[in-house]
């Protein structure tokens, strides 16, 4: 028997305020047309002023405790991925291990930009493999719209605020595809390529900054190293593409989803699609994605999950779970 980290709930929360496109076309020189050609997105919801990361990373945290049937107290660890974090320090984490109630266990950030929820999920892997946790909570909580230059028409169109989060058990294996759990993890990250997708602003700067991005390069790495990072993971796991019940992808752009799904043999009827919806909410996607396909109904127990992702970094990878 072998020590595995299976889900035990899923839970997610976003903002109030409705952004649509009709909305942004009063804002920046674009159209619905435009933006639904271009990323598929119609929709994206942006958080109130008086709202954060950390608050919206405890409700989404809260969402998954109550799926889950589990209180505050029974976590080891909370583990949020995000690069729009509250402040400088303390970490997102441990803000909402406050506002949740835990006075034990403990609690860091992982920023690893749109790629964060999966490095996030194979750090809390990690830590229950290794009996250092038994039950971790995970989050990907991001407030995207702070960083928009809204004279940048590309760009500023495609991001939107929210969270998901997702609890983690210990649980018992035979060491094989059928265990419940995360079956494999495939990491990746070359800075080579920081400037086509980076923040110019930080405490070097003394300012916040805005998101910059090269558009074409980032579609060209992505469609690249998707499809590789998750075919790398599946076979890790033992198993085959066909084998796939369900792609969870990090949700940035509709083409580059239709084309890794091409990639990797998988038809879109499997594959699950929020960006219409929520735009890219960078590390809160997958997680986000994850939820609202439980509560539809769409992914049930013993589903075999990937879920791959990409962001600045560049940083990428994959992760296989069995639901």
């Amino acid at each position: 028997m072998i020590q595995r980290a299976a889900v035990r709930g899923v839970g997610h929360y976003l903002p109030e305020k409705i952004v649509t496109n009709a909305d942004l076309e009063k804002v920046v020189e674009t159209s619905d047309e435009w933006i639904q050609t271009r990323s598929g997105i119609k929709q994206r919801h942006f958080a109130a002023e008086d709202e954060t990361t950390s608050h919206m990373a405890t409700r989404a945290a809260q969402a998954a405790l109550a799926h889950a049937g589990l209180e505050a107290d029974e976590i080891d660890a909370v583990i949020v991925a995000t690069s729009t974090a509250d402040f400088t320090f303390p970490s997102v984490a441990t803000m909402v291990q406050s506002q949740l109630g835990m006075t034990q266990g403990f609690a860091y950030d992982v920023q690893a930009v749109c790629a964060g929820f999966v490095f996030a999920l194979s750090t809390a892997n990690a830590q229950i493999v290794s009996g250092q946790a038994k039950r971790v909570l995970v989050i990907g909580a991001e407030t995207f719209s702070r960083l928009m230059d809204w004279s940048d028409r590309t760009t500023s169109v495609l991001f939107g605020d929210g969270a998901g989060a997702l609890i983690l058990e210990a649980t018992s294996g035979q060491g094989n595809a059928n265990d419940q759990g995360i079956l494999s993890v495939d990491l990746n990250s070359d800075g080579r390529y920081k400037d086509i997708l980076h923040v110019d602003g930080g405490v070097s700067t003394g300012e916040t900054g805005y998101l910059r991005m090269q558009g074409k390069e980032v579609f060209r790495h992505a469609v690249e190293k998707l499809a590789v990072t998750a075919e790398t993971a599946i076979e890790r796991a033992g198993l085959k593409p066909e084998d796939i019940d369900w792609v969870v992808p990090h949700q940035a752009n509709i083409r580059i989803i239709n084309s890794t799904a091409r990639k990797l043999g998988v038809p879109m009827e499997k594959v699950i699609t929020t960006v219409q919806d929520h735009g890219n909410t960078s590390a809160a996607s997958i997680p986000l994605a994850l939820s609202v396909a439980v509560h539809e109904g769409k992914i049930k127990r013993n589903d075999i999950i990937v879920t791959e992702a990409i962001g600045g970094g560049l940083a990428w990878g994959a992760v296989i779970v069995r639901w």
